[in-house]
This record gives C-alpha cells, sequence and structure tokens, in this order.
C-alpha cells in the first residue's frame, strides 16, 4: 500500500527533477511537432491544431460534469435535511 504512494511520488520527483535539469529535452517534444507540420503542409497543420484542443478541451469537460454532479449530490442531501 504505501510503496504504490511512494512509487507515484517518485516517479513525480524524478519528471519535476528532469524539468529543471534537463529542459532542452524536455521541450525537444516541440521542436519535432514543428518540424513535422513545416514538412507536412496545411492539413496536417490542421491534424495536430485539432488534436490540441482536443486535449485541452477534455478535462475541462471532466472537470465541468464533476463539479455539476458534485453540486446536484449538495442540492440533494442538503434539502432532504
Amino acid at each position: 500500500m504505501y510503496s504504490n504512494k511512494f512509487n507515484r511520488f517518485q516517479r513525480g520527483s524524478i519528471a519535476v527533477f528532469l524539468l529543471f535539469v534537463l529542459p532542452e529535452r524536455m521541450l525537444a517534444q516541440c521542436a519535432m511537432c514543428r518540424a513535422v507540420v513545416e514538412q507536412g503542409g496545411e492539413e496536417v497543420a490542421e491534424g495536430i491544431n485539432s488534436g490540441i484542443v482536443y486535449l485541452m478541451a477534455f478535462p475541462y469537460i471532466v472537470v465541468a460534469v464533476a463539479s455539476f454532479l458534485l453540486y446536484r449530490n449538495w442540492r440533494r442531501t442538503s434539502s432532504a435535511a
């Protein structure tokens, strides 16, 4: 039980450490995407932009739905009391 929590903490610590120690390596993926877009043309750029919007919007949708469900549950419990 405790080892699982420690392993998650340890992995997160390693990621943060690498972000500060090797920022060029951590940002290398941006250069790779840029190279693909420059070589691929407009259709590839539109596809990558759509993927970015999808990845950006999904967490907000999940948080909004969870907030709504929590609010609805809170309203039900407060009206029943």
